[in-house]
């Protein structure tokens, strides 16, 4: 026979002040306020921001939600980009324009100090280094590619993976002037999502397979190793954070576009509210809790992203 406990589980604990330190999953009532509350996590919103002047796909990216970089890129029927575009937390402008019109790059750092290498159909070696206004060459890759990871700060920048005549394993570390060899990725891939720092980075997701895929690796500076799988195969991705905080959102694949986003702590993902607009081979920058979305596609939009995997205290109210 089933006892109470089995069926309607335990009781409810009733308290004169709330908890100081509750847990994901924890209720109680309070018998000063006379309410019923329970601790939860808020898997964030997004929100629409301002309409890039130039919507493209394959772009770099840059910077904060307030303080984003948008540069490079893809428009059908015209080819590569140089355009850089800056944004505000309201609006995008115009930025001084790449040296080189470039797409499938890698990007690095902020608003102000910024790096862009790698990219194009053909292995491109070349960086290139923003200041806020103009950009100037930089430091020869050792590996050219394209369709690679990218993350860091333009003085210590972190590229791997991508495609030279194949898909490849090779990391590469840049100092503000020269790009070193570090470890090798686990799996040769492309196209995937990145976060973090050039000695706490994170790539995830990634082309082969043509649907995507899931696993994700962590670096630490020396080696990579497996990380949580993704909820969701995806490729063409982007991705903000820190390796212990991030957010992956988008992707464009053979089973068609995305606008699934998930939160990483480090261990395991978690599925987070949507994107408005599906897209994939999208801008984004950021953080887990503040983190931009850009472009993808053929669309020019921009969208915000607030106040993913955060614990809060919410009150249980009659419908």
């Amino acid at each position: 026979m089933s006892t109470y406990y089995q069926i309607f589980g335990g009781k409810v604990n009733v308290v004169s002040a709330d908890p100081s330190n509750p847990i994901e999953g924890q209720m109680w009532y309070n018998t000063t306020t006379e309410l019923l509350k329970y601790r939860a996590v808020n898997v964030g919103t997004w929100a629409s921001g301002g309409n890039m002047g130039t919507g493209r796909r394959i772009l770099a990216a840059a910077g904060t939600q307030t303080s984003g970089l948008g540069f490079g890129g893809y428009v059908t029927s015209q080819g590569g980009k140089n355009n850089t575009e800056e944004y505000d937390g309201t609006s995008w402008t115009a930025g001084g324009n790449l040296g080189t019109a470039v797409y499938l790059h890698g990007g690095a750092g902020t608003q102000t100090a910024a790096a862009s290498f790698g990219g194009s159909n053909v292995p491109r070696t070349q960086t290139e280094e923003y200041d806020g206004t103009s950009w100037t060459g930089g430091g020869t890759m050792n590996t050219g590619r394209y369709a690679l990871g990218g993350t860091g700060l333009q003085t210590a920048a972190l590229a791997f993976g991508g495609v030279t005549t194949t898909d490849v394993t090779a990391t590469e570390e840049y100092d503000g002037t020269t790009w070193t060899n570090g470890g090798n990725l686990a799996t040769a891939r492309r196209a995937f999502g990145s976060a973090g720092t050039q000695t706490s980075g994170l790539g995830f997701g990634g082309y082969p397979p043509a649907a995507g895929s899931t696993p994700t690796e962590e670096y630490d500076g020396t080696s990579w190793t497996a990380g949580g799988n993704l909820n969701t195969a995806r490729r063409g991705s982007s991705g903000c954070g820190t390796q212990t905080l991030a957010l992956g959102f988008g992707s464009l694949s053979s089973t068609g576009t995305s606008a699934a986003t998930e939160q990483y702590n480090g261990t395991s993902w978690t599925n987070a509210t949507s994107m408005a607009t599906a897209r994939g081979y999208l801008g984004g920058c950021g953080t887990q809790t503040a983190g931009l979305a850009f472009g993808g596609g053929t669309t020019n939009a921009t969208e915000e992203f607030t106040g993913g995997n955060v614990a809060v205290t919410r009150t249980v109210t009659a419908s």
